[in-house]
């Protein structure tokens, strides 16, 4: 009986050393596999991260007043020289508030992009990236806590906003 626990023992041993010693093997994704992703928008390095644990709405919008301004401008400029292909409406909440930037993630996109938001209650605009998800052209979108704060959107409701790509 002590030989069979030492032999199980011994077995458990080494299978534990070959998980150590095993390199990692990369998984590299298929054509198809490929073609089905798509890609994100990610920060710019100038981007500032919120806090972690941050919990307040000043906290967690790192994207500055400048920004803000600036997106707020391009996107009333574009809205009055009518630039941009309408994409369709689409009820927005509030996305990840911990990622930063001016973003909308959208099914009528459908590619990432450059576009902008219109809040058709009080005609605020905001210029800002498309990042299309999957779902049906009905489904829903998620809009940054910035770009929210931009067209001057109720942050607890479910605000309609008009989709433009440039």
């Amino acid at each position: 009986m002590k030989q069979i626990i030492m032999c199980i023992g011994s077995m458990l041993v080494v299978m534990g050393c070959a998980e150590i010693t095993q390199p990692e093997q990369e998984v590299v994704p298929s054509a198809s596999d490929a073609a089905e992703q798509r890609p994100v928008a990610r920060p710019t390095d100038a981007t500032i991260r919120p806090p972690r644990g941050g919990r307040t709405i000043d906290q967690l919008d790192t994207t500055s007043a400048e920004e803000k301004r600036a997106a707020g401008d391009a996107g009333r400029a574009a809205q009055a020289g009518g630039a941009g292909r309408s994409l369709g409406r689409t009820i927005a909440s509030l996305g990840d508030p911990a990622r930063p930037g001016l973003w909308i993630e959208t099914p009528l996109a459908s590619a990432p992009g450059r576009g902008r938001v219109v809040y058709p209650r009080n005609g605020k605009a905001v210029e800002l990236d498309l990042i299309p998800i999957e779902g049906p052209k009905t489904a829903g979108s998620r809009m940054s806590l910035a770009a929210l704060r931009v067209i001057e959107a109720p942050l607890t409701d479910l605000p309609e906003v008009e989709v433009y790509s440039e």
